[in-house]
């Protein structure tokens, strides 16, 4: 066997696992410790934001739906950059002069037999049309949200609570999230069809970048800062 098809088969894999532990971790910390992760503060943040636009839907009603705009825009770009991603890739696979360049290219030490290539275009392929579904599903869930976050609460409105919005609101944010982080993968596997180091390299690189950025410290700090001077008031309160 090749040199390069050996890294090919220990550093693609190793290089996804290591993507795939970290999210995992992620996912564990989401669930148990959510203020420790920015994505769990932010699902705190959407709560109390639907909460407060909510309590008074007249005063509130327009800035709420601003603002839903706003992520609906963002969606939306991000969605239309992926299939524009998608329909290139389509006519790279399809361009017989693209692919032969591609495999003649043997940059650090890659594979570069057909269904080697084949697999390298599917994986970016994928992660694009992963972030196209996900990035239409938070436009549809912002969209409904924008509808009932303008509805005044009460007996015109039977069954409709900030907590029925939220959870609403929330999927929105997931599916953003998840939209983002199928770009982020497919970083790691565009460079793969430069070969399986620098793949494996960025790989390393994104774990360690998303340790720092999907940390949420500063959070943490201000909830026992709070708390503290809560007790403080309290304790004084209760003094005088």
């Amino acid at each position: 066997m090749e040199k390069g098809y050996v890294l090919e088969v220990v550093l693609v894999p190793a290089g996804v696992l290591l993507l795939l532990l970290y999210h995992a971790r992620l996912l564990y910390r989401l669930r148990c410790s959510p203020t420790a992760t920015v994505i769990g503060v932010n699902q705190i943040n959407r709560q109390v934001w639907v909460r407060t636009m909510m309590a008074d839907g007249l005063k509130n009603g327009v800035l709420a739906v601003q603002t839903l705009r706003n992520n609906i825009m963002a969606s939306t770009l991000l969605a239309t950059a992926a299939i524009l991603l998608c329909s290139l890739l389509a006519v790279l696979v399809n361009s017989n002069g693209s692919s032969n360049s591609l495999q003649q290219r043997s940059m650090f030490l890659g594979g570069n037999k057909d269904i080697t290539l084949s697999t390298k275009l599917l994986c970016v392929l994928i992660c694009f049309i992963v972030a196209f579904l996900c990035n239409v599903q938070s436009v549809r869930y912002y969209s409904h949200v924008s509808f009932l976050i303008s509805i005044p609460l009460g007996a015109g409105a039977p069954g409709l609570t900030p907590d029925y919005v939220n959870k609403f609101m929330v999927r929105g944010g997931q599916f953003w999230s998840i939209g983002l982080r199928a770009f982020y993968f497919s970083i790691p596997m565009f460079l793969w069809l430069f070969g399986p180091i620098p793949m494996f390299v960025s790989s390393v690189i994104m774990a360690t970048m998303f340790h720092f950025l999907d940390t949420a410290k500063g959070f943490q700090q201000t909830m026992s800062i709070s708390s503290h001077v809560d007790v403080e008031s309290g304790e004084g309160s209760a003094a005088s």
